[in-house]
């Protein structure tokens, strides 16, 4: 086989990188429409990476972050895109460069996008088996049953993942429609 010198891999891997920044573009200037979300998986390692020392801590390899109904002050860049969330109750800033992110999953859609990222070691595989610690989103009313549903097992993940009982780690497979 011939050697790719143009390097297509990486200029897909760059074009889908554009699908999730196009995304969480319009999600910033507009919100979330309708029922989309995201489980937004992440290197802590990368470079650019800049989160607190305690999650850094908690999670020294890699975590999983939710936007959907608690976050704020979503900004994207070229680069990246930085957000606000909770964790056990206490507000964190996070700013995430795109290079870093290894996956972006919209379950409302099933639709999930995998990358491989570079860390100042090595390139990393995406291994959608993996566990990874994820922040499920706080309840609110729902306007159907089916968000009532969901609705309840956030509210039931975030009673298990209270102060002094740690988070719950997961594989993304869990979250993945049968």
């Amino acid at each position: 086989m011939a050697e790719d010198q143009i390097r297509y891999d990486i200029l897909a891997q760059e074009a889908l990188r554009g699908v999730m920044r196009k995304v969480l573009a319009e999600v910033a200037r507009t919100g979330l429409p309708g029922n989309h979300h995201f489980f937004i998986t992440f290197m802590t390692g990368a470079p650019g990476v800049r989160i607190s020392s305690r999650l850094r801590e908690r999670y020294p390899e890699q975590m999983t972050i939710v936007i959907q109904f608690q976050y704020w002050d979503l900004k994207v860049t070229d680069t990246g895109f930085e957000v606000g969330l909770s964790f056990s109750d206490i507000p964190e800033k996070l700013e995430i460069p795109f290079s870093a992110v290894r996956g972006f999953y919209d379950p409302s859609v099933n639709f999930e996008l995998e990358f491989e990222v570079k860390t100042d070691t090595a390139e990393v595989e995406p291994a959608p088996a993996e566990p990874v610690a994820v922040v499920k989103p706080a309840e609110r009313k729902s306007e159907s049953k089916k968000k009532a549903a969901a609705t309840e097992e956030s509210k039931e993940a975030q009673d298990e993942a209270a102060p002094g009982k740690g988070a719950e780690v997961v594989s993304l497979d869990a979250f993945r429609k049968k």
